[in-house]
């Protein structure tokens, strides 16, 4: 874990390929102490156990939490005449807050894929080999959903890394009108999400707690949707569902609880086009700002 590679820029845009400004430098400080020196990854033997993370869910659960939020609505600048007006008894009621309709409006075109979520969007085609890279860190999709055979099936496809950062909306919907098929849960550790892992070679969407669910949508084939956990965050809250049970394009799959995390879409050959400006940003290496409801594709 200690071999560092290449130092990893975070480049995020927006739709039109325009660069934004990415602040992260305290972030990025602690976690390259965290993976890259020899005290900072004792601490992180810790840091990543899952029962560390459901100790941190516990301290943002209580009702003295609620004083960070008036700092963290600051620093994000996060919008709250956006969301419902709720009291909130826990920094985590404010973490998993519902947004109103209206600033997050579904796509209703059904030849259109929908974003899950708010995210930085990376699109990476699947190879022959069921290989791709995200950043410095190469990954097998056998490897992430856990399961060789379902992996070989969806060689041509495309890998959707929907990346969540503290100040976006952490709840995720489903993308298209589906039937929601087999769902397994993979444990894990759970590593930071950041790109800064992969510069020490940590594969965290093949370490961390994952969640990988199998929906048969009626417009493009069949979809795996991934949501997977991260430092300080081990509740990935599905809601449940009935074996094949309908749902309808912008219906609430579940939500994150603390911290940012990362929802993976991987989409069958020819069955989905991924608008050209998502494929171009990724090529050069960007992370492309989308919002959950919104346009990232059509038919094939």
């Amino acid at each position: 874990m200690a071999k560092k590679s290449k130092k990893t820029e975070i480049l995020i845009c927006d739709r039109a390929g325009t660069p934004l400004e990415h602040k992260d430098g305290t972030q990025a400080k602690l976690l390259r102490f965290l993976y890259g020196s020899a005290p900072g990854r004792l601490a992180l033997k810790g840091l990543t156990c899952p029962v560390v993370s459901r100790l941190t869910g516990a301290a943002m659960d209580h009702p003295l939490s609620t004083i960070a939020i008036p700092f963290s609505v600051k620093k994000m600048q996060i919008p709250l005449w956006e969301y419902e007006k709720v009291v909130y008894r826990s920094y985590n009621e404010f973490f998993t807050r519902m947004i109103l309709p209206q600033y997050r409006p579904v796509n209703p075109d059904p030849d259109i894929l929908i974003s899950p979520c708010d995210a930085k969007l990376t699109v990476l085609p699947i190879e022959e080999d069921t290989r791709f890279v995200i950043k410095n860190a190469e990954y097998r999709l056998a490897d992430m959903i856990g399961c060789e055979r379902l992996a070989e099936q969806f060689i041509g496809g495309d890998c959707l890394i929907f990346r969540l950062t503290p100040d976006d909306y952490h709840r995720y919907c489903f993308p298209d009108d589906c039937a929601v098929g087999k769902t397994k849960e993979i444990p894990g550790k759970l590593h930071t999400v950041n790109p800064i892992a992969a510069d020490y070679h940590v594969k965290v969407y093949h370490h961390n707690a994952r969640t990988v669910t199998m929906l048969h949508t009626e417009h493009f084939g069949r979809l795996l949707q991934i949501e997977v956990g991260a430092m300080l965050i081990g509740r990935i809250v599905n809601h449940p569902h009935r074996q094949m049970q309908q749902v309808k394009r912008g219906a609430e799959k579940g939500y994150f609880a603390f911290g940012g995390s990362t929802v993976v879409v991987i989409t069958e050959p020819w069955r989905v086009k991924i608008d050209a400006d998502l494929r171009r940003n990724s090529i050069h290496g960007y992370e492309t700002i989308v919002h959950f409801g919104e346009r990232i594709g059509t038919t094939e």
